[in-house]
This record gives C-alpha cells, structure tokens and sequence, in this order.
C-alpha cells in the first residue's frame, strides 16, 4: 500500500482529472452510488467514505441528504487535504488519514460508500475480512455501496473488458501513456475480484438486498443492506 500511498499524495491536485479521463462513465458511476442510498433526502444519516480521494463521493452524498454527517477516511494526506477544501463548507464532516483496511471503525453508520479503493485490497481473502468489518460497523437496516473496478467471469469476458477500458482511455490519453504508465500500474497495484464472487460474499455475510446497480464493463457499483 506505500506504493499506492505515493502515487496518491502525488497526484492528489490532478486527481479529479484523471479520473475523467481513464474510468468510463464515472459521473454516471458516482449518480448510481448516491441514488441506490435508500434514506429520505432530510435524514440525518452517518455516512462513512471508504477511501475519500478529493471528496467527490463525499460531496455528493452531502449534496443529496444536506443533513447527512459524514467521516472521510482516506491513506494519502493529500487526498485528505482536496477533500477538506471541497467540503469546507459542510459542518457536519469530519477528515481522517489512516488505511481503511486496517481502520477500527469507532462508530456505527448507516451508510458506508467506497469508490475505486477497495481494488487495492491485495487478495480475496482481505476483501471479504474488510466486507465483514463493514457489515459490523452498518447499524441495522444501513447499507454498503461500492463503486469499483471489477473482473469478468471469463477469461474472454475480462480480455475484452480490457479493450473496452483501453478504447475509453485511447480517446483521452495517448497510446504511450496506456501502454507505459496506466496498464503497467494496472497491474503492479490493482487487485479487482470478479464481480460475480464478491456479491457471494456479500451475501454470506448477511448483506441483503445485495444487487449491482450500474455496471459498465469492468466498472461496477454494487451492495447490500444489513437486516
């Protein structure tokens, strides 16, 4: 993860950026994460932001329930930094710097959102774990929402996902750029599991509801709710 913390710290500026450029569909991703959140618009919700980055997510959520009191945790102090700015003027929001994988949640929250973090999360084994400690931290009838990069079922399913990504980013970056930095990071710091099996596991924890709600190739938003 200090690999994954450096390139973070040192991109924070640009981040909101990038993100359009290489992930497809992303403020379509960011709506269906806030809309699948199943609470009235002037409820007083505790939200948890797995993963802030700038505060996008974040920004959002509070757009959609203005009473909403949200904890943004993220690994880079940078991030951290772009997302206090963003939401300055929220009372409500509190900032933390610390690994989410190793976060002792302190509270419990009636939502929990991540956005394009938990792929970091180095096996399957450590993304059930975390599902698991997040299920813990929900009261009940809260709900986990996940927007991230995920794997096909097949091996032909995942190759031609990865020509839909590429498509998308030739159209953004150059060819030199995919072929050098993105997919070369791709796959020294990404770790997505197939969608397929995360669901499962989402499910034999005792989410309910457990569903996708938008999905776009190898992007995916996705979760449940605690009975």
């Amino acid at each position: 993860m200090n690999r994954v913390r450096r390139h973070f710290e040192q991109e924070a500026k640009a981040y909101d950026e990038i993100i359009l450029d290489l992930i497809p569909h992303y403020p379509q991703m960011v709506e269906a994460l806030v809309s699948a959140i199943p609470f009235d618009a002037e409820t007083e919700i505790r939200v948890i932001d797995l993963g802030c980055g700038t505060g996008t997510i974040s920004s959002c959520v509070i757009a959609a329930f203005p009473s909403a009191h949200v904890t943004c945790l993220d690994l880079a102090e940078n991030m951290v930094k772009m997302a206090k700015g963003k939401l300055t003027q929220h009372p409500h929001t509190r900032f933390l710097v610390g690994d989410f994988n190793t976060f002792a949640f302190d509270a419990q929250y009636d939502v929990a959102v991540s956005s394009l973090a938990l792929h970091h999360l180095a096996t399957d084994g450590e993304k059930r774990s975390f599902y698991r400690r997040v299920y813990d931290a929900l009261a009940p009838g809260g709900v986990f929402y996940n927007a991230d990069v995920v794997l096909g079922s097949s091996e032909a399913l995942q190759a031609m996902y990865m020509r839909k990504w590429q498509a998308f980013m030739a159209q953004n970056v150059s060819r030199r750029a995919i072929e050098e930095e993105w997919l070369p990071r791709y796959y020294a710091e990404d770790h997505p599991a197939r969608l397929i099996d995360q669901m499962a596991w989402l499910t034999e924890i005792g989410f309910a509801d457990v569903d996708v709600v938008w999905k776009a190739y190898n992007y995916a938003v996705y979760g449940g709710r605690k009975t």
